[in-house]
């Protein structure tokens, strides 16, 4: 799979930053991961999810969509599984609580274009905040949700970021888990 972001007129432009950092995007991915915004920690790394607080990386692994653990350092890499990584918001903050509704549906209009640029099957949202606010629904469950989001199958993930104490390691992956088996 070729490593592109959207950029303009297709997925064949050159990689468009998100909030300073690439986004890892391919046409026709199974599973595009979809972060509520970047942090500030990951735009001065230069690497998606790098706090090593932040336990995508590991959830993912556990989980069983990739057969070893990746760094973030590594990002790029998950293009070989068929999975990539975007943001609903580009603006990057300290912690995604800074972020507001109106911030998300002001987004909304360009994530929708990357989906149906890319068109993965599903989207996953890391998280409720940014699937509410676009949804316009104000109570979510976590899963695959009732409508299609530009063409793609939604499911609603527990955000894997060291500041979401309400799951554990063990939770995060059950619901990551969960996913993984409808592939």
């Amino acid at each position: 799979m070729q490593d592109n972001a959207i950029s303009g007129d297709g997925p064949d432009d050159a990689t468009m930053p998100n909030g300073g950092l690439s986004e890892i995007l391919a046409p026709g991915l199974s599973v595009v991961f979809c972060g509520l915004n970047p942090a500030l920690s990951a735009v001065r790394d230069g690497h998606n999810f790098s706090n090593p607080s932040n336990r995508f990386w590991r959830v993912l692994h556990l989980a069983g969509f990739t057969p070893r653990l990746l760094r973030a350092e590594g990002e790029r890499a998950l293009l070989q599984y068929g999975y990539g990584l975007t943001s609903a918001v580009s603006r990057p903050t300290k912690s995604a609580s800074e972020l507001k509704r109106q911030d998300y549906l002001s987004a909304a209009p360009v994530l929708e274009k990357k989906i149906r640029t890319f068109a993965p099957t599903t989207l996953a949202f890391l998280g409720k905040a940014a699937y509410a606010a676009i949804s316009l629904r104000a109570d979510v469950e976590w899963g695959r949700q009732p409508e299609e989001f530009a063409g793609a199958v939604i499911w609603l993930l527990p955000n894997p970021s060291g500041l979401n104490k309400a799951f554990s390691l063990t939770g995060l992956t059950e619901h990551y888990r969960e996913l993984r088996s409808t592939l």
